[in-house]
């Protein structure tokens, strides 16, 4: 197949994708660029597009080492539409992408603070004498809450003198979450200076935003000399998630007190803890520094 013949190919693939499926004008360009590409580097090596081997464009997408999985599953997926549709019009007798595997789309792990800089986070607080602030990083760490739920937290999840509150999570669905004695007696100080109301942190919109508690964070952050662009409420709930597993609590507890639907979101925080660990190997152990030196 020709430079010609290839460009002809291309856009008899992309009038079909434009026609019976509807693709967006963006889409349609990101997969001329991406099949362009495949054809220069196809007639680079002597190869034709029409007869583009398995190998081929195995080599192609190797050519692409330092791109993202999301992007090489995209590339391949252009790929597996395009001969599928050369298939399907009689220019191959086989579909030379049916053996390639896409890259597998590896979750990244959360970000999380050390049990010290939670420590350091909580006592800045404290010396704070702001009862509010204590109160959130305090209920943040204690229960691994999302934001969404801390900020809409009703002082009636308190549950009188009980030590668990009442959240009402994804789905509307509602689960009974455990205190620690500190949270427990820093959120009870707080509600004490509170008036009537219904909201635990009552704002003029009705209650506080999740923008509102992000600032809080970071200018708390600051105050006990952590980075303020390592810390957000979703960075306690993984601290919170992640000091568990690491203490030994099993995943069904920490999925219940997490509020997740599926057990393997929750399964992420064991390769955080597991990460955790061999870096402190790496870094305490004689033997991992003699080898570094």
């Amino acid at each position: 197949m020709s430079a010609e013949s290839s460009a002809w190919a291309i856009e008899a693939f992309l009038d079909m994708m434009s026609a019976e499926r509807g693709a967006s004008r963006n889409t349609l360009e990101a997969y001329r660029r991406d099949l362009m590409a495949l054809a220069a580097d196809l007639a680079k090596r002597g190869a034709a597009m029409k007869a583009a081997s398995r190998d081929d464009l195995r080599r192609h997408l190797a050519g692409f080492p330092s791109a993202k999985a999301s992007s090489q599953a995209r590339r391949l997926s252009v790929l597996r539409q395009f001969y599928g549709f050369a298939y399907n019009e009689g220019w191959r007798k086989d579909d030379p992408t049916n053996a390639i595997e896409a890259p597998r789309r590896g979750r990244p792990l959360p970000k999380i603070l050390s049990p010290e800089d939670v420590g350091a986070l909580l006592d800045a607080a404290r010396e704070s004498d702001d009862l509010r602030v204590t109160a959130i990083v305090e209920l943040l760490y204690a229960s691994g809450l999302r934001v969404s739920e801390l900020v809409s937290l009703k002082r009636a999840a308190l549950r009188g003198k009980s030590d668990f509150i009442l959240v009402r999570g994804k789905g509307n669905k509602e689960r009974l979450v455990p205190l620690n004695p500190s949270a427990h007696k820093a959120v009870r100080a707080y509600v004490d200076t509170l008036e009537d109301g219904v909201y635990l942190f009552p704002s003029r919109e009705g209650h506080l935003t999740r923008r509102r508690c992000h600032q809080l964070l970071k200018e708390l952050a600051v105050k006990a000399g952590i980075d303020p662009d390592k810390l957000s409420p979703h960075v306690l709930r993984h601290a919170f998630a992640t000091h568990l597993v690491e203490g030994g609590a099993d995943l069904r507890s920490v999925q219940t007190l997490l509020g997740h639907a599926d057990i393997g979101t929750t399964q992420i925080y064991t390769h955080v803890a597991r990460d955790r660990l061999k870096a402190t190997v790496e870094a305490a152990h004689p033997l991992s520094r003699r080898k570094k030196g």
